[in-house]
């Protein structure tokens, strides 16, 4: 990948995690991007593998998980760790989880809950970090529907 790193801050309120997650990653794939989805744990990295098997009836999201081995082989990676198995341009950090270097993304999508504290200081500090890297960075709101808005 080539070019400068964006990060975007997507801040739920209407919507959780579960809700958007499954369409985000849809339009990464739609633009051609792999995708690696960093969770806190084990434990949440299964949950999040469950939710894209069935989060809709009439449609299929091509992903896998540590367990499944073949990482390369898959468009969207879950883990809880910090690598970049398959090659992804966009990795989305859930659940506090962190990156200490972009390293080739195209993109990194930090996602929290404004409705709990302890994520919106995380995000505050890691919006901290990005801008004294010299990143590009963009803070995005859900609105009332839950489109996303632009806001920083």
């Amino acid at each position: 990948m080539s070019g400068e790193t964006e990060v975007f801050f997507y801040h739920l309120e209407s919507r959780t995690l579960e809700q958007v997650l499954p369409a985000l990653l849809e339009r990464s794939l739609d633009r051609g991007w792999r995708a690696v989805v960093q969770a806190s744990s084990p434990e949440r990295v299964e949950a999040l593998n469950m939710l894209l098997w069935t989060y809709r009836e009439e449609s299929f999201l091509p992903h896998g998980a540590d367990a499944d081995g073949t990482p390369d082989a898959q468009p969207v990676y879950l883990t809880d760790g910090d690598t970049n198995p398959n090659d992804a341009a966009v990795r989305f950090l859930v659940d506090g989880a962190s990156l200490d270097v972009v390293g080739d993304y195209a993109r990194v999508v930090h996602i929290f809950d404004g409705h709990d504290i302890d994520a919106v200081v995380r995000a505050r500090e890691a919006w901290a970090v990005a801008k004294e890297r010299g990143l590009t960075v963009s803070y995005w709101q859900q609105d009332e529907g839950g489109r996303w808005q632009k806001k920083a």
